[in-house]
Protein backbone atom coordinates (compact mmCIF):
# COMPACT_ATOMS: atom_id res chain seq x y z
CA UNK A 1 0.00 0.00 0.00
CA UNK A 2 1.16 3.48 -1.06
CA UNK A 3 1.56 6.75 0.97
CA UNK A 4 -1.03 9.43 -0.09
CA UNK A 5 2.26 11.23 -1.19
CA UNK A 6 3.27 8.52 -3.45
CA UNK A 7 -0.89 8.28 -4.94
CA UNK A 8 -0.86 12.11 -5.34
CA UNK A 9 2.44 11.94 -7.50
CA UNK A 10 1.35 9.24 -9.77
CA UNK A 11 -2.11 11.02 -10.16
CA UNK A 12 0.16 14.37 -10.57
CA UNK A 13 2.24 12.68 -13.40
CA UNK A 14 -0.54 11.24 -15.42
CA UNK A 15 -2.78 14.46 -15.29
CA UNK A 16 -0.11 15.93 -17.13
CA UNK A 17 0.54 13.56 -20.37
CA UNK A 18 -3.12 11.55 -20.10
CA UNK A 19 -6.22 13.27 -21.63
CA UNK A 20 -8.41 10.17 -20.46
CA UNK A 21 -6.87 9.94 -16.82
CA UNK A 22 -7.72 14.10 -16.74
CA UNK A 23 -11.10 13.65 -17.80
CA UNK A 24 -11.52 10.75 -15.11
CA UNK A 25 -10.28 12.36 -12.33
CA UNK A 26 -11.71 15.64 -12.66
CA UNK A 27 -12.18 16.81 -9.28
CA UNK A 28 -9.22 14.61 -7.37
CA UNK A 29 -7.66 17.27 -5.44
CA UNK A 30 -4.05 16.61 -5.55
CA UNK A 31 -1.07 18.86 -3.51
CA UNK A 32 -0.77 21.59 -6.03
CA UNK A 33 -4.75 22.79 -5.92
CA UNK A 34 -2.77 24.14 -2.77
CA UNK A 35 0.12 26.04 -4.54
CA UNK A 36 -2.17 29.29 -5.34
CA UNK A 37 -3.93 29.45 -1.84
CA UNK A 38 -3.20 31.56 0.97
CA UNK A 39 -2.71 30.34 4.72
CA UNK A 40 -6.10 31.73 5.44
CA UNK A 41 -7.27 29.57 2.45
CA UNK A 42 -6.32 26.84 3.88
CA UNK A 43 -7.12 27.19 7.18
CA UNK A 44 -10.55 28.05 6.21
CA UNK A 45 -10.89 24.93 4.34
CA UNK A 46 -10.14 23.10 7.22
CA UNK A 47 -12.59 24.85 9.02
CA UNK A 48 -15.23 23.35 6.35
CA UNK A 49 -14.30 20.20 8.02
CA UNK A 50 -14.49 21.66 11.49
CA UNK A 51 -11.01 22.04 11.89
CA UNK A 52 -9.91 24.50 13.93
CA UNK A 53 -5.96 24.53 13.56
CA UNK A 54 -3.31 27.84 14.24
CA UNK A 55 0.28 27.79 13.77
CA UNK A 56 1.21 26.87 17.48
CA UNK A 57 -1.42 23.85 17.06
CA UNK A 58 0.09 22.23 14.20
CA UNK A 59 3.63 22.50 15.17
CA UNK A 60 2.40 20.86 18.10
CA UNK A 61 1.07 17.78 15.88
CA UNK A 62 4.18 17.67 13.52
CA UNK A 63 6.33 17.53 16.79
CA UNK A 64 5.28 14.46 17.32
CA UNK A 65 4.54 12.65 13.59
CA UNK A 66 6.42 11.73 10.86
CA UNK A 67 3.71 12.84 7.85
CA UNK A 68 1.02 15.12 7.20
CA UNK A 69 -0.81 11.93 6.46
CA UNK A 70 -0.10 10.20 9.77
CA UNK A 71 -1.96 13.55 11.35
CA UNK A 72 -5.07 13.60 8.87
CA UNK A 73 -5.66 10.03 9.14
CA UNK A 74 -7.44 10.21 12.79
CA UNK A 75 -9.04 13.39 11.94
CA UNK A 76 -10.52 11.82 8.73
CA UNK A 77 -11.87 9.19 10.85
CA UNK A 78 -13.81 11.19 13.21
CA UNK A 79 -16.15 11.98 10.08
CA UNK A 80 -18.27 10.93 7.80
CA UNK A 81 -18.06 11.58 3.87
CA UNK A 82 -21.17 10.70 1.31
CA UNK A 83 -20.79 10.36 -2.54
CA UNK A 84 -17.97 10.94 -4.75
CA UNK A 85 -17.57 14.79 -4.42
CA UNK A 86 -17.51 14.58 -0.60
CA UNK A 87 -14.81 12.43 -0.66
CA UNK A 88 -12.86 14.08 -2.65
CA UNK A 89 -13.25 16.88 -0.70
CA UNK A 90 -12.22 15.21 2.43
CA UNK A 91 -8.57 15.06 0.78
CA UNK A 92 -8.45 18.66 1.18
CA UNK A 93 -7.06 18.34 5.00
CA UNK A 94 -4.24 16.33 4.43
CA UNK A 95 -3.39 18.68 1.57
CA UNK A 96 -3.96 21.44 3.50
CA UNK A 97 -1.83 19.96 6.00
CA UNK A 98 0.61 19.10 3.98
CA UNK A 99 1.14 22.63 2.43
CA UNK A 100 1.24 24.38 5.93
CA UNK A 101 3.78 21.50 7.41
CA UNK A 102 5.42 22.92 4.41
CA UNK A 103 5.42 26.86 4.84
CA UNK A 104 5.44 27.03 8.56
CA UNK A 105 8.01 24.28 9.55
CA UNK A 106 10.08 23.52 6.23
CA UNK A 107 13.31 22.44 8.44
CA UNK A 108 11.32 19.78 10.04
CA UNK A 109 11.46 16.95 7.70
CA UNK A 110 8.60 14.40 7.07
CA UNK A 111 7.16 11.84 4.90
CA UNK A 112 6.15 14.12 2.29
CA UNK A 113 9.08 16.23 1.77
CA UNK A 114 11.56 12.82 1.87
CA UNK A 115 9.64 11.68 -1.13
CA UNK A 116 9.63 15.15 -2.83
CA UNK A 117 13.04 15.45 -2.65
CA UNK A 118 13.94 11.73 -3.59
CA UNK A 119 12.26 12.26 -6.82
CA UNK A 120 13.81 15.21 -7.55
CA UNK A 121 17.17 13.38 -7.25
CA UNK A 122 15.75 10.68 -9.89
CA UNK A 123 14.85 13.74 -12.40
CA UNK A 124 18.54 14.97 -12.35
CA UNK A 125 19.99 11.85 -13.04
CA UNK A 126 21.98 12.08 -16.62
CA UNK A 127 24.53 13.36 -17.95
CA UNK A 128 25.94 15.93 -15.68
CA UNK A 129 23.27 16.03 -13.25
CA UNK A 130 25.08 13.88 -10.51
CA UNK A 131 26.35 16.39 -8.49
CA UNK A 132 22.75 18.27 -8.17
CA UNK A 133 20.99 15.06 -7.87
CA UNK A 134 23.57 14.55 -4.74
CA UNK A 135 23.11 18.02 -3.35
CA UNK A 136 19.37 17.10 -3.14
CA UNK A 137 19.82 13.34 -2.23
CA UNK A 138 21.88 14.16 0.50
CA UNK A 139 19.64 16.11 2.10
CA UNK A 140 16.84 14.02 1.70
CA UNK A 141 19.79 11.78 3.58
CA UNK A 142 19.52 14.03 6.71
CA UNK A 143 16.08 14.14 6.77
CA UNK A 144 16.21 10.06 6.72
CA UNK A 145 18.30 10.03 9.81
CA UNK A 146 15.98 12.65 11.41
CA UNK A 147 12.63 10.66 11.09
CA UNK A 148 14.53 7.55 11.78
CA UNK A 149 15.61 8.92 15.21
CA UNK A 150 12.01 10.97 15.51
CA UNK A 151 10.00 7.43 14.72
CA UNK A 152 12.29 5.61 17.25
CA UNK A 153 12.95 3.56 14.10
CA UNK A 154 15.81 0.63 14.01
CA UNK A 155 15.73 -0.76 10.48
CA UNK A 156 15.23 0.41 7.05
CA UNK A 157 12.31 -2.36 7.01
CA UNK A 158 10.96 -0.82 9.46
CA UNK A 159 11.58 2.69 8.30
CA UNK A 160 10.04 1.80 4.67
CA UNK A 161 6.81 -0.07 6.43
CA UNK A 162 5.84 3.31 7.88
CA UNK A 163 7.17 5.65 4.34
CA UNK A 164 5.62 3.56 2.02
CA UNK A 165 6.81 6.35 -0.60
CA UNK A 166 7.15 6.66 -4.42
CA UNK A 167 10.83 4.98 -3.59
CA UNK A 168 11.53 2.57 -0.79
CA UNK A 169 14.71 3.50 1.20
CA UNK A 170 15.94 0.08 0.80
CA UNK A 171 16.58 0.27 -2.60
CA UNK A 172 17.15 4.41 -2.47
CA UNK A 173 20.10 4.28 -0.15
CA UNK A 174 22.09 1.83 -2.60
CA UNK A 175 21.18 4.20 -5.22
CA UNK A 176 22.54 7.30 -3.28
CA UNK A 177 25.88 5.51 -2.55
CA UNK A 178 26.13 5.16 -6.44
CA UNK A 179 25.60 8.24 -6.75
CA UNK A 180 27.54 9.86 -5.01
CA UNK A 181 30.49 7.51 -6.43
CA UNK A 182 29.90 9.12 -9.23
CA UNK A 183 29.83 12.50 -8.51
CA UNK A 184 32.90 12.07 -6.20
CA UNK A 185 34.99 10.86 -9.26
CA UNK A 186 34.78 14.76 -10.31
CA UNK A 187 34.23 16.22 -6.84
CA UNK A 188 36.11 14.85 -3.75
CA UNK A 189 33.73 16.34 -1.55
CA UNK A 190 31.17 13.34 -2.55
CA UNK A 191 33.60 11.15 -2.06
CA UNK A 192 33.82 12.02 1.81
CA UNK A 193 29.98 12.47 2.15
CA UNK A 194 29.77 8.68 0.66
CA UNK A 195 32.15 7.62 3.20
CA UNK A 196 29.94 9.41 5.89
CA UNK A 197 26.65 7.62 5.01
CA UNK A 198 28.28 4.58 4.39
CA UNK A 199 29.93 4.69 8.01
CA UNK A 200 26.18 5.41 9.33
CA UNK A 201 24.66 3.19 7.24
CA UNK A 202 26.95 0.28 8.68
CA UNK A 203 26.62 1.81 12.23
CA UNK A 204 22.30 1.64 12.22
CA UNK A 205 22.20 -1.15 10.19
CA UNK A 206 24.38 -3.91 10.79
CA UNK A 207 22.01 -6.51 10.20
CA UNK A 208 19.73 -5.28 7.71
CA UNK A 209 20.58 -7.64 4.79
CA UNK A 210 23.99 -9.31 4.52
CA UNK A 211 24.26 -8.67 0.60
CA UNK A 212 23.22 -5.01 1.28
CA UNK A 213 26.30 -4.83 4.24
CA UNK A 214 28.79 -6.25 2.09
CA UNK A 215 28.43 -3.69 -0.94
CA UNK A 216 28.25 -0.89 1.64
CA UNK A 217 31.38 -2.54 3.61
CA UNK A 218 32.97 -2.46 0.33
CA UNK A 219 31.46 1.56 -1.45
CA UNK A 220 33.34 2.69 1.91
CA UNK A 221 36.76 0.79 1.51
CA UNK A 222 36.73 1.82 -2.62
CA UNK A 223 35.98 5.60 -1.46
CA UNK A 224 38.96 5.30 1.21
CA UNK A 225 40.90 3.92 -1.48
CA UNK A 226 40.28 6.62 -3.97
CA UNK A 227 40.38 9.34 -1.65
CA UNK A 228 44.11 8.33 -0.99
CA UNK A 229 43.70 6.89 2.59
CA UNK A 230 45.19 3.74 1.20
CA UNK A 231 45.74 2.66 5.63
CA UNK A 232 41.70 3.26 6.51
CA UNK A 233 40.83 0.54 3.68
CA UNK A 234 43.65 -2.02 4.53
CA UNK A 235 42.56 -1.73 8.14
CA UNK A 236 38.62 -2.23 7.03
CA UNK A 237 39.60 -5.22 5.05
CA UNK A 238 41.68 -7.02 7.34
CA UNK A 239 39.36 -6.54 10.00
CA UNK A 240 36.16 -8.30 8.02
CA UNK A 241 38.57 -10.44 6.56
CA UNK A 242 39.36 -11.98 9.63
CA UNK A 243 35.77 -12.33 10.95
CA UNK A 244 34.53 -13.81 7.74
CA UNK A 245 37.74 -15.40 5.77
CA UNK A 246 35.14 -16.86 3.12
CA UNK A 247 33.82 -13.11 1.78
CA UNK A 248 35.04 -13.93 -1.55
CA UNK A 249 33.89 -10.34 -2.89
CA UNK A 250 35.44 -8.90 -0.19
CA UNK A 251 38.95 -10.78 -1.31
CA UNK A 252 37.85 -8.71 -5.04
CA UNK A 253 37.05 -5.51 -3.48
CA UNK A 254 40.49 -5.78 -1.47
CA UNK A 255 42.38 -6.07 -4.74
CA UNK A 256 40.32 -4.05 -6.74
CA UNK A 257 41.71 -1.03 -4.51
CA UNK A 258 45.23 -1.63 -6.28
CA UNK A 259 43.59 -2.47 -9.43
CA UNK A 260 40.13 -1.67 -11.03
CA UNK A 261 38.96 0.86 -9.11
CA UNK A 262 40.19 4.58 -10.28
CA UNK A 263 42.80 4.95 -7.90
CA UNK A 264 46.38 6.35 -8.51
CA UNK A 265 47.79 3.39 -6.25
CA UNK A 266 48.07 0.86 -9.04
CA UNK A 267 50.08 -2.06 -7.93
CA UNK A 268 49.28 -5.06 -9.78
CA UNK A 269 50.95 -7.44 -7.61
CA UNK A 270 49.54 -6.01 -4.26
CA UNK A 271 46.32 -6.89 -6.50
CA UNK A 272 46.90 -10.66 -7.16
CA UNK A 273 48.70 -11.33 -3.80
CA UNK A 274 45.71 -10.49 -1.88
CA UNK A 275 43.67 -12.63 -4.18
CA UNK A 276 45.57 -15.62 -4.11
CA UNK A 277 45.45 -15.76 -0.03
CA UNK A 278 41.59 -15.27 -0.70
CA UNK A 279 41.55 -17.95 -2.52
CA UNK A 280 43.74 -19.97 -0.30
CA UNK A 281 40.97 -20.15 2.01
CA UNK A 282 38.76 -23.27 2.30
CA UNK A 283 35.59 -23.12 0.81
CA UNK A 284 35.66 -19.40 0.22
CA UNK A 285 32.80 -18.21 -1.53
CA UNK A 286 32.25 -17.02 -5.41
CA UNK A 287 35.23 -18.94 -5.70
CA UNK A 288 34.74 -18.55 -9.88
CA UNK A 289 34.43 -15.00 -9.69
CA UNK A 290 38.14 -14.56 -7.49
CA UNK A 291 39.18 -16.69 -10.25
CA UNK A 292 37.46 -14.34 -13.05
CA UNK A 293 38.98 -11.20 -11.43
CA UNK A 294 42.93 -12.95 -11.00
CA UNK A 295 42.86 -13.65 -14.66
CA UNK A 296 42.01 -10.13 -15.23
CA UNK A 297 45.15 -9.09 -13.40
CA UNK A 298 47.70 -11.01 -14.25
CA UNK A 299 45.93 -10.46 -18.37
CA UNK A 300 47.03 -6.84 -17.07
CA UNK A 301 50.83 -8.08 -16.35
CA UNK A 302 50.54 -9.66 -19.59
CA UNK A 303 50.49 -12.97 -18.38
CA UNK A 304 47.92 -13.89 -20.45
CA UNK A 305 48.57 -18.04 -20.65
CA UNK A 306 48.07 -17.76 -16.78
CA UNK A 307 44.76 -16.28 -17.88
CA UNK A 308 43.55 -18.41 -19.81
CA UNK A 309 44.30 -21.29 -17.69
CA UNK A 310 42.47 -19.75 -14.42
CA UNK A 311 39.21 -18.97 -16.49
CA UNK A 312 39.60 -22.95 -17.58
CA UNK A 313 39.57 -23.51 -13.71
CA UNK A 314 37.13 -21.06 -13.64
CA UNK A 315 34.77 -23.41 -15.53
CA UNK A 316 35.68 -26.54 -14.01
CA UNK A 317 34.46 -24.95 -10.80
CA UNK A 318 31.28 -24.34 -12.42
CA UNK A 319 31.29 -27.88 -13.72
CA UNK A 320 31.83 -29.33 -10.23
CA UNK A 321 29.04 -27.08 -8.20
CA UNK A 322 26.77 -28.78 -10.83
CA UNK A 323 27.73 -31.91 -9.72
CA UNK A 324 28.00 -31.78 -6.25
CA UNK A 325 24.08 -30.72 -6.21
CA UNK A 326 24.04 -34.81 -7.17
CA UNK A 327 24.26 -37.07 -4.63
CA UNK A 328 27.63 -37.79 -3.37
CA UNK A 329 28.85 -40.13 -0.65
CA UNK A 330 30.32 -38.19 2.46
CA UNK A 331 33.17 -39.94 2.47
CA UNK A 332 33.72 -39.85 -1.87
CA UNK A 333 36.46 -37.48 -3.23
CA UNK A 334 35.07 -34.08 -3.49
CA UNK A 335 34.45 -33.23 -7.40
CA UNK A 336 36.11 -29.72 -6.97
CA UNK A 337 39.12 -31.86 -7.41
CA UNK A 338 40.66 -30.68 -3.98
CA UNK A 339 41.47 -34.15 -2.92
CA UNK A 340 39.47 -34.35 0.03
CA UNK A 341 36.49 -36.63 0.93
CA UNK A 342 33.41 -34.38 0.65
CA UNK A 343 32.29 -34.09 3.80
CA UNK A 344 35.27 -32.79 5.04
CA UNK A 345 35.53 -30.13 1.41
CA UNK A 346 32.08 -28.76 -0.17
CA UNK A 347 29.95 -31.10 1.68
CA UNK A 348 30.89 -29.84 5.53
Amino acid sequence: MFSWAAIDRFAEKERARDATFRKQSAGKVLRSDAQQLTDDNLLAKLRSFGIELDRPALERLCREALSAEEIATPMLDQRTFHGRQAEMESDWIWVCLTALWQRWFPDQPCFEFLDDKMEAGYDLQGPGGAPAACHIWLEAWRDVLGLLDKGGLQSIHAFDERFRGSQSLFNWIQDLEDALWNAGLEDRQFLTARVAVCEEGLRRFPAEDDLMTENRRRALAESYFELGETAKAEALYRDWLHADPRWGWGWIGWSDGYGFTRTKLQDWQRAEQILREGLAVEQVRDRLDMLERLADVCEEQGRKGEATELRKEAKRSVAATRVTRQKIGRNEPCPCGSGKKFKKCCGA
